[in-house]
């Protein structure tokens, strides 16, 4: 048992040892360090990574995992005793639970950086729009910034105008209100034209409700042409 125990055991250390020198190296691959020689050039139209390589570590990465697996799966069949030995095995499934963790993360943000760069690129069809063209990444990622610069100023000018008016609006609410206590007080001294200040209230609300309904719609199209 200790012989075979043994020998498996630093078979799983060994390939550990690999497995992690192999996910430093496919992290530096997916960020795209192997890359930046062409990422330097400003006619640079290919993918954000050599394809060929990330898969080649990719698929290496995944047989070292399948193999660690399996040799911890043949020292959980050993026949042991004590609580050592138990720690040592949960701690190598541990590892390798750690290293399927790290190799998936890397795979899902080298998959979103490929697909923000063929959203940079335009149509992702293989062709470049002639906005891009001749721009390397660098240059589509400061004009991509640029523009949601532009837009945030945009959006922020617009919120500014509808909280002036909103300002605005409150102050004439409070002038109308002033002008309706006095009128109610002319009213009560003088009940002859009270049917005329009752007339003039109710086109007053229905004006309110008409202003209200327009700038509510133009605020509305000002948020979606910003947004758009």
């Amino acid at each position: 048992m200790g012989t075979e125990w043994d020998t498996l055991r630093k078979q799983a250390r060994h390939l550990e040892n690999d497995i992690d020198m192999k996910l430093i190296a496919f992290n530096k691959v997916g960020v795209g360090a192997a890359s930046s020689s062409a990422t330097a050039s400003n006619t640079d139209t290919s993918p954000l990574l050599g394809d060929h390589v990330f898969e080649s570590l990719s698929l290496e990465i995944e047989q070292m995992l399948d193999k660690l697996s399996n040799i911890n799966e043949k020292m959980s069949e050993i026949p042991n005793s004590g609580a050592a030995v138990m720690h040592v095995l949960q701690r190598h499934r541990e590892i390798l639970h750690g290293y399927r963790q790290e190799y998936l993360k890397i795979q899902a943000n080298h998959t979103t950086r490929m697909e923000r760069e063929e959203l940079l690129r335009g149509s992702g069809l293989g062709t470049s729009s002639p906005s891009t063209s001749g721009l390397s990444r660098r240059d589509m990622y400061l004009k991509e910034n640029t523009h949601l610069h532009s837009s945030s100023s945009l959006v922020n000018d617009q919120i500014s105008i509808a909280m002036e008016t909103k300002e605005h609006l409150t102050s004439q609410r409070q002038h109308l209100k002033r002008f309706q206590t006095r009128m109610h007080d002319i009213s009560n001294r003088f009940p002859l034209i009270s049917s005329l200040i009752q007339r003039i209230n109710i086109r007053k609300r229905r004006e309110s409700l008409i202003l209200g309904g327009v700038i509510a719609v133009c605020t509305i199209l000002v948020l979606l042409y910003a947004f758009h």
